[in-house]
């Protein structure tokens, strides 16, 4: 169509494409830019279509043009093409124009123009007259250009130095980029290679941590690290020692008591029986230089007990399970040496309490002994005087709440003369005390490698002689004494000592006890006897002729002991044994034979009253009646504030004879 040729002019090839006026643009001097795909070249192509296509001549003006020139039959006007374009197209479609090849030359502007002025000029002169002001106005752009051209031709050579020189940079980079890129394959190779080993480990690690997951307790099980093994073969016997110990005990009753061998047990079974045994010889040398020491001389053997053997009675225990008979060997020394070690210090310490004074307490001191032999006795014509009947301060060894044995250089250095039951309660207070703490000891040193019952004749091995021992000195303080009141003083103590036995739970102890009851029960009752018989043999001599004075009274003849209804003075020493009697029986028992006893003598005491009493006569009836109440009465007072079952009895019996007498 001829819009074909009328959207471009052909151009210099050497020279920017001229501007161009489009002439369906309203008239401005602004130049349109080209649409992205719009090309001058394009343009110059088709030149030559644009004078071929229209071959009338150039008129002066549109007007005359349609009155010289009628198209063709078949051909429709153009301007009335133009027009139907113009109105039926949309404005927002772009015309774009193709070639025969067809590639696009022209595109339509985004908006046309209403009215074109054409200034009287046809289509191809305004066409023209447009290319010609565009190419004029390229030549003039082209000049200008040339002069700015030489005037910055300095400029131009200092910018191409300087790129020259950005060249030769540019080069050494590209040099350097191509060594570092070169370079960086190598290395980028390397990191390959690291990541697949990276990987293959990372494998090999995560199997690894499996199997140490399965296998990591059972070879930690069996396995002896070699601090272990140092501190057991090398180390001092001390808390980490015990602690190796115990841990190589550990691993050698895992291994002992797999069900199936592995290889790795089979490999650390050597090692295991090897440290075992050096532990064995190290523990076997510990405790023979410390049952040693126990054998020297002022050794404070609880010390060495409590430092040296419980504070380490681990290695006993491993011991006893890895070498039983040298574990039983061990004991037996112990035993031996503690044997020795109690029976001398205990043989010193009854030596140093034999060497106190006590009083002697014979025959002569019985309620029915005359006082006139009791005076002259050898045996306690040096010895101060003293009141074998009277309990009086004697009863404070009972009401001490706490006792404590003396030591043997304050008991040598005690010169004063003391009662039987001093010398008793200080020997066995030791000897509990000391049973206390070696019965302690076995039971926290030997547990549980042994039982109860080891531990028991271990015990009774060691202090065997010790009991022994006690069990001589007891019969030697009451064999020659008739104190009544001291040996049932010695019987209370050894009641209070098997309460303190039961409360620290020493059941061994009880033997030694009741033989020590064995002992002192009989003594007492013969004892008692011996004031029995001698207020009987006061009661025949009643009936003879010097019965008054045999009997101590204070009077010269018959009749005047008819005329006396006085308390006799033998109610007064009994009372004062009664006394003293019943006040240690308060808490007894009703099998006790302190009842018998008592029974018996207050018999013949009231047997004799009642011979006495006969004295008076058959004209003397009030005044024998007056003599027993008074003497009943006597005893009654002496023994009024004592407490008790017996004392009660007995109170009851004599208020009851009192009455009977016309006594109040």
């Amino acid at each position: 169509m001829w819009l074909d040729r009328l959207s471009g002019q052909s151009t210099p090839s050497d020279s920017p494409a001229p501007r161009r006026l489009n002439p369906l643009a309203p008239n401005t001097t602004a130049r349109p830019a080209y649409g992205p795909r719009t090309s001058s070249l394009g343009l110059s192509s088709r030149a030559n279509l644009s004078t071929t296509s229209l071959n009338s001549p150039r008129l002066p003006n549109a007007s005359s043009l349609r009155q010289q020139l009628s198209p063709p039959a078949d051909v429709a006007d153009p301007l009335i093409v133009l027009q139907d374009i113009l109105e039926n197209r949309p404005k927002s479609v772009n015309i774009a124009l193709n070639d025969h090849d067809g590639s696009t030359y022209a595109q339509k502007p985004p908006h046309l123009a209403d009215d074109v002025d054409f200034e009287g000029l046809s289509l191809q002169a305004f066409a023209d007259t447009s290319n010609h002001d565009e190419t004029t106005e390229s030549v003039q752009a082209s000049t200008q250009t040339a002069e700015e051209f030489e005037n910055g031709k300095e400029k131009f050579e200092d910018l191409h130095k300087s790129i020259l020189a950005c060249d030769d940079v540019l080069r050494s980079v590209q040099t350097s980029l191509t060594s570092f890129q070169q370079d960086l394959g190598a290395v980028s190779a390397e990191i390959e290679t690291l990541q697949s080993r990276s990987t293959a480990m990372n494998t090999r690690l995560e199997n690894r941590r499996v199997v140490e997951k399965l296998l990591g307790p059972a070879v930690e099980e069996i396995s002896v690290s070699p601090a272990v093994v140092t501190t057991i073969v090398e180390g001092q016997i001390d808390y980490s020692w015990i602690k190796a110990l115990d841990d190589l005990d550990k691993r050698s009753r895992v291994v002992d008591k797999g069900s199936q061998k592995t290889s790795a047990m089979s490999d650390v079974q050597p090692l295991l029986d090897d440290l075992t045994n050096k532990a064995v010889e190290r523990i076997r040398d510990f405790f023979v230089s410390h049952i040693k020491a126990l054998r020297s001389p002022n050794i404070n053997a609880q010390i060495i007990q409590q430092q040296s053997f419980i504070r380490f009675k681990d290695l006993y225990s491993f011991l006893a399970r890895h070498h039983s008979v040298l574990a039983e060997e061990i004991g037996r020394a112990y035993i031996n040496t503690m044997r020795w070690y109690y029976l001398c210090n205990f043989s010193r310490y009854k030596h140093s309490l034999e060497r106190i004074p006590i009083f002697a307490v014979d025959k002569n001191d019985a309620i029915g002994a005359d006082p006139t032999v009791q005076r002259a006795s050898a045996s306690k014509a040096s010895q101060p005087s003293h009141d074998a009947l009277s309990i009086g301060r004697r009863m404070d060894v009972l009401r001490r709440p706490t006792l404590s044995a003396l030591p043997s250089h304050t008991v040598e250095d005690n010169k004063q003369t003391q009662y039987l039951e001093t010398p008793f309660l200080h020997f066995n207070l030791a000897l509990i005390d000391n049973a206390t703490a070696e019965y302690s000891f076995l039971a926290h040193f030997f547990s549980p490698a042994v039982g109860f019952q080891t531990i028991s004749r271990h015990f009774s091995a060691i202090f065997s002689p010790v009991f022994a021992l006690g069990h001589a000195f007891t019969k030697s303080l009451v064999d020659d004494s008739d104190d009544c009141l001291g040996i049932l003083l010695c019987v209370r103590l050894n009641q209070r000592f098997a309460f303190e036995l039961q409360r620290r739970k020493i059941p061994v102890a009880d033997g030694y006890i009741n033989g020590t009851n064995m002992l002192l029960w009989p003594r007492f009752q013969l004892a008692m006897d011996v004031h029995a018989e001698s207020v009987k043999r006061a009661t025949s001599l009643a009936s003879g002729r010097g019965a008054v004075s045999a009997l101590g009274l204070s009077i010269t003849s018959d009749a005047a002991a008819k005329q006396s209804t006085a308390p006799h003075v033998l109610t007064q020493r009994f009372g004062q044994l009664l006394q003293g009697i019943l006040t240690l029986s308060q808490d007894g028992g009703d099998d006790e034979p302190v009842g018998n006893s008592l029974n018996r003598l207050r018999g013949e005491v009231e047997t004799l009253l009642a011979k006495i009493g006969k004295g008076f006569g058959s004209a003397g009836e009030r005044k024998r009646d007056r003599f027993l109440a008074n003497n009943y009465s006597l005893i009654l007072a002496i023994v009024g504030d004592t407490k008790g079952k017996l004392a009660a009895e007995v109170r009851d019996h004599l208020e009851g004879l009192r009455d009977s007498v016309g006594g109040s």
